[in-house]
């Protein structure tokens, strides 16, 4: 992936994008990634195109309207498929 693409990822409770950024954007904007990292976004650093490690903010902001946005943002669940997933995949004899 490009720097700066985004990719979908499943971190914690709920769905959202990160962003790829090389090592070489890292060094020339590094203050830049760090604010971004700061507001809360979840940045994948990229080393030749391989995902080498994440950097997110310690203290992550989570306002009301981010969380509602975060909502919004997920997928809709069919519980009855959800329930045979997990039927398939627990041990029937417990």
């Amino acid at each position: 992936m490009a720097a700066g693409a985004v990719a979908a990822s499943i971190t914690r409770d709920t769905l959202i994008s990160m962003a790829d950024v090389s090592i070489r954007d890292l060094r020339n904007h590094g203050g830049e990634v760090v604010d971004r990292a700061a507001r809360g976004e979840e940045i994948t650093i990229t080393r030749a195109g391989v995902a080498v490690a994440e950097l997110r903010s310690l203290r992550p902001s989570l306002s009301a309207e981010t969380l509602v946005n975060r909502r919004r943002g997920l997928p809709s669940v069919d519980p009855t498929a959800l329930r045979g997933d997990v039927d398939k995949l627990l041990d029937q004899s417990l």
